[in-house]
């Protein structure tokens, strides 16, 4: 196992509470086992390479559901891979209307 560093944070209640509850839901293991990957995806966008800008976007659960049904029936590799497909496509059709 790598090297780790301890680190302690307040946080507001609320948040807590959040993080309890998909610790109850079973999302997660462990309250810790949540800021863990909370801190991966923050830092996954904040460091990107120079030629790439990373954001994250909410969609709608139906429209998930359907870009999970993408990905299931091998229309695209991942739901990242019909989102970053889709904006291609439709930024390639608006440049072409100009």
């Amino acid at each position: 196992m790598a090297e780790t560093k301890r680190i302690t944070i307040r946080i507001p209640v609320e948040q807590f509470d959040a993080l309890e509850k998909l610790v109850s839901e079973g999302e997660f293991k462990t309250i810790s086992d949540a800021i863990r990957e909370a801190i991966d995806s923050f830092v996954d966008v904040k460091v990107t390479p120079e030629n790439l800008e990373k954001f994250t976007i909410a969609f709608p659960k139906i429209d998930v559901n359907g870009l999970d049904t993408l990905v299931k029936e091998g229309d695209s590799l991942t739901i990242d891979d019909a989102v970053r497909n889709a904006v291609k496509e439709y930024v390639r059709k608006k440049l072409e209307r100009e």
